[in-house]
């Protein structure tokens, strides 16, 4: 089966143009918010400067300060697993849950998990997986993958929503009002918190100074399930540890703000050992980890804290959805994330940009992306990983452009043909006309025309 590239997914998803209009806007929305609780604070980019810096020393000294963690975490009476893939992480935690006598758990939101496709893998080995986050629930009711790392169902509309929540949890048919929806999830929901003995969250920092972790939600849907359980499981990439605890005030004060323009997420949650009675396992997950962080030009992407930012400002995300990006994590910090992971797989991601940069003004961390993404393009196109066509082009505009003789014929040749035979160029095979108006017919170059201004102001 032929795997959709981005263009061919953003096509479909543009089919629906209402769809993409209201996803454009509520994004964009999202992203004034953003800017408005920034601007509140004096010394917002002091706090990036300073989240860079964290992150550049704690990538610089990652083994040492995981090694920190796992030693304080231990004393904490934590249980320390290491994965090295997706594969291996999966196969930790059904054993965990099989060591139990466990085949339903409840789960919240973990871009971890997806990237290792948890879910699929616990329900192929008879596991029955509920996720709690709401958007989350949405999605997996939907059998789709999340389109937001934050908003997971921004692209669902609330009559969509309706209709699910109609077939799985008996609501009214045609009743689309969001609160009336939100109190059928929390019921729903609220069984699953009180019969799962078995709870796994994501990490969005780890601390190594004091063995602990913290986890943030809007909906305190993690500490539900974390605390009603026997057994917690915490997945984490291994760039989630900052150093000190200290160092926290700085990035709790960027996250929320840089997601969804709120002051601070409702519930910034510490787990730093395990209840009396029950268990608390943290799995570190390599998963192309250490091989982004040796890639001297990449590893800047390792200081991402899943914010969304980019996604919401970015103009090729908000009008070509989340699934276009056929990733776990989408936007454009996906794109220079999941090429990493697999070259070829991936190869169409970093040319879905339009290297604007807004990506890189609004990172809480100050990551590079749209430099990445042209770096991306220069090193995929070198391992030969580019379309034929594309790597076709590429060659004729560098020979082009390197000969002032070809370039000169090459612009006379273009003028001639849209003045003469603009069908030629004006057509639907041609994927650059159609996305755009072609520029009225010049009546010469400017080389022409500088060549006879230049005499007659002689």
């Amino acid at each position: 089966m032929k795997i959709l590239d981005h263009a061919e997914r953003a096509d479909i998803f543009n089919e629906d143009e209402k769809r993409v209009d209201w996803h454009d806007e509520t994004l964009w929305w999202i992203r004034q918010k953003r800017d408005k609780s920034a601007h509140q604070i004096p010394e917002w980019e002091n706090l990036r400067n300073a989240a860079s810096a964290i992150k550049s020393n704690t990538l610089s000294n990652l083994h040492d300060y995981l090694l920190e963690f796992e030693k304080n975490a231990l004393k904490n009476g934590i249980i320390i697993h290491w994965a090295v893939d997706a594969k291996e992480h999966n196969e930790i935690v059904h054993r965990l849950l099989k060591e139990k006598g466990i085949n339903k758990m409840v789960k919240s939101k973990s871009m971890l998990t997806e990237e290792c496709h948890l879910n699929e893998y616990l329900e192929q080995n008879g596991i029955e997986v509920i996720d709690s986050d709401l958007g989350e629930r949405i999605v997996q009711l939907a059998k789709e993958p999340p389109s937001h790392i934050v908003l997971p169902c921004i692209h669902k509309k609330k009559e969509e929503i309706g209709e699910l929540f109609h077939e799985h949890l008996g609501t009214p048919k045609g009743n689309a009002d969001p609160q009336t929806l939100t109190e059928a999830a929390r019921v729903h929901l609220r069984d699953t918190f009180l019969t799962r003995r078995a709870a796994l969250t994501g990490v969005n920092f780890a601390v190594a100074e004091t063995g602990e972790i913290v986890i943030c939600t809007n909906e305190g849907n993690a500490d539900m399930g974390a605390h009603l359980a026997d057994i917690h499981i915490a997945c984490m990439g291994i760039e989630k540890i900052i150093p000190k605890r200290e160092h926290l005030s700085v990035f709790l004060r960027l996250l929320a703000r840089s997601a969804t323009g709120q002051p601070i997420t409702t519930y910034s949650s510490h787990f730093a050992k395990p209840r009396d009675g029950k268990e608390l396992h943290i799995i570190l997950v390599d998963n192309g980890r250490t091989r982004q962080l040796g890639r001297e030009e990449f590893r800047n992407s390792l200081k991402c804290i899943r914010c969304g930012a980019c996604m919401n400002t970015c103009p090729v995300y908000r009008r070509s959805g989340g699934h276009s990006y056929h990733n776990a994590i989408s936007g454009p910090i996906g794109a220079i994330l999941a090429p990493n992971l697999d070259m070829k797989q991936y190869a169409d991601l970093p040319f879905a940009s339009t290297l604007c940069g807004s990506c890189s003004n609004v990172c809480p961390v100050k990551i590079d992306i749209h430099d990445q993404l042209y770096k991306w393009r220069q090193v995929l196109v070198k391992e030969g990983y580019a379309t034929t066509a594309k790597e076709i082009a590429m060659k004729t505009m560098a020979t082009t452009l390197s000969s002032p003789t070809l370039y000169k014929i090459a612009g006379k040749a273009a003028r001639t043909t849209l003045k003469y035979a603009p069908l030629i160029i004006n057509n639907k095979f041609n994927a650059w006309y159609l996305q755009r108006e072609m520029p009225k017919v010049p009546k010469s170059s400017f080389g022409e025309w500088y060549k006879i201004n230049r005499k007659n102001n002689e």
